[in-house]
């Protein structure tokens, strides 16, 4: 029972893989996990668990820098980053601390407030008495991480699919952030990256003419818990639920700050009855009557104001709200629930990105990545067909050419496993890889047959053993220097040659560990006499 599995456990563990790839490419338990606010049917592309990337599936390409300048090398003396971007702030008359960092590891103070010249820049380092040894265009490695983050979280509470966001290098040393987001045209994602998404709460009140005075109660980071957009129960409108701190850092929380501020306004006198509405004319920026309103104020913009429930007022009034947090940020429109929803639960870029300036985008429609699909099959199947005539002719023996282009399609279909249960997305790169893959797969076979076959018949195990080390000590030196070749392929940032690389040497590794044997037994066993 033992001695077969014991003689055969080669060609067995190429059955498992291939089993194994079979589960993974049609299994519904590893199909693409669905962002938030999509169902599954729709992160699920085709009969398969592969996932197509902005080449197959059609969307949108965006490659941006981002927009800022960092003073390098700089003296800190001991200050913390708070004092030194206060200082640095306070030389720059359309900056605030939010949009100068200090990044104390890189010994960096940067600028991301895009209107901020280099020029002003150096004169607010050198106005604040900073030493520095340069400034250069672009941000802190921190706060491109930070973009990537926020942005990835943007693109996944947006519900889109697939979409993905990296770092990349160009040759000459600068980095740019890559957005790619399949299905998606290329206004809805310019849409959503060009905004920095920068939400607050504000409180607006009369003065003696009437107009509105406004005073910031709430910012982005007051928020401990943003729900998602709802509908409300009665009437028209929906809401966001949110929940403001009651922890403080230093000092008062923001919870028990915004009480005060509203018990202070006189929200709960001003709204008695639910037919209480505040008047504020977003227009004017007039108040038309006495009541104190809340502003929702969105990227700069007052985009919805509103009173306050009556239970709410007096609960705040009484000092009991601030225990809890809740409460309902109100509009109008679904869809600006969904937005404030987002903006809240993402936060703001930490920069803007320059798609105007440096920056490229280009968009393929779906119907061109439905084409390019059906285009990757085609040549697929074209090659492994080329590749079959070829050793046809060269061999003229079934048992020996059959066994090398069914192993060789073997390891295409295990490469295809690995990138559904990878859940890596594919591109004209990655197919690129597999067709590179088959041809250097082909190879090493041929090598082997060609090794085993050429001093005459095989006429015992040991003389095949004896050959096909032969073979293979020549097939893992040619393995190893293409893995060396594309390593470094594999770790930079270089984009779509990254995936070419990966996959690859991903099937390399399968030939070697896997398929490669698994052909040396089928041979064996078909060529030895004894």
């Amino acid at each position: 029972m033992l001695e077969p599995i014991k003689k055969n456990w080669r060609i067995l563990l190429l059955v498992v893989v291939v089993l194994g790839s079979t589960v993974a490419l049609f299994g519904p338990g590893f199909g693409p996990e669905p962002a938030p606010g999509e169902n599954a049917s729709e992160a699920q592309q085709g009969i398969t668990n592969l996932q197509y990337g902005l080449d197959l599936a059609g969307g949108t390409r965006v490659r941006a820098p981002l927009s800022g300048y960092t003073a390098t090398d700089v003296a800190l003396g001991g200050e913390t980053p708070e004092a030194v971007a206060e200082a640095v702030a306070a030389e720059l008359d359309n900056a605030s601390t939010v949009d100068v960092g200090v990044v104390p590891e890189e010994r960096a103070v940067e600028v991301t407030e895009a209107s901020v010249t280099e020029s002003q820049f150096r004169a607010a380092m050198d106005a604040a008495g900073y030493e520095y040894g340069g400034i250069r265009e672009g941000v802190t490695q921190q706060t491109r991480d930070a973009t990537i983050g926020v942005i990835q979280e943007k693109i996944n509470q947006a519900g889109l699919s697939g979409g993905s966001v990296q770092q990349v290098q160009s040759i000459t040393g600068e980095y740019f952030i890559l957005v790619e987001v399949p299905g998606q045209g290329r206004e809805e994602v310019i849409d959503l990256l060009e905004e920095r998404g920068t939400v607050r709460i504000d409180i607006a009140y009369p003065d003696a003419n009437g107009t509105a005075v406004q005073e910031g109660v709430l910012v982005q980071r007051d928020f401990e818990t943003i729900g998602t957009a709802a509908q409300r129960e009665r009437g028209t409108g929906a809401y966001v639920p949110v929940t403001v701190r009651n922890t403080a850092d230093n000092g008062q929380s923001p919870a028990h700050a915004f009480q005060d501020a509203v018990e202070q306004r006189g929200f709960a006198d001003a709204y008695q009855t639910q037919a209480d509405r505040c008047g504020y004319n977003s227009e004017t920026g007039e108040i038309e009557n006495s009541n104190p309103c809340l502003l929702l104020v969105v990227d700069g913009e007052v985009v919805n104001s509103f009173g306050m429930d009556p239970g709410l007022a007096d609960s705040m009034a009484a000092g009991s709200w601030a225990d809890t947090g809740n409460f309902r940020l109100t509009t109008t429109e679904f869809a600006e629930a969904e937005r404030i929803s987002l903006n809240l639960r993402a936060g703001a870029l930490p920069a803007d990105l320059d798609i105007s300036g440096e920056g490229t985008s280009s968009s393929i429609s779906a119907s061109q990545g439905e084409n390019f699909r059906t285009y990757s099959v085609v040549i697929g199947v074209l090659s492994v067909f080329a590749v079959a005539g070829m050793v046809f002719l060269r061999y003229r023996e079934p048992r020996v050419a059959l066994p090398m282009i069914l192993t060789a399609l073997a390891e295409v279909y295990a490469l295809l496993g690995f990138a559904a249960l990878l859940g890596y997305p594919l591109e004209l790169a990655v197919i690129a890889g597999f067709i590179a893959v088959v041809g250097t797969g082909v190879d090493d076979l041929v090598i082997i047959a060609d090794e085993v076959m050429s001093e005459g018949d095989v006429n015992s195990k040991k003389v095949f053993d004896s050959r096909f080390r032969r073979a293979f000590w020549v097939i893992g030196a040619a393995a190893a220097t293409t893995i060396i070749a594309m390593s470094p392929l594999m770790v930079l940032s270089l984009g779509d040659l990254s995936g070419f690389a990966i996959f690859t040497v991903l099937g390399v590794l399968i030939g070697v560990l896997i398929t490669r044997p698994a052909y040396g037994d089928i041979l064996r066993r078909l060529l030895t006499v004894r």
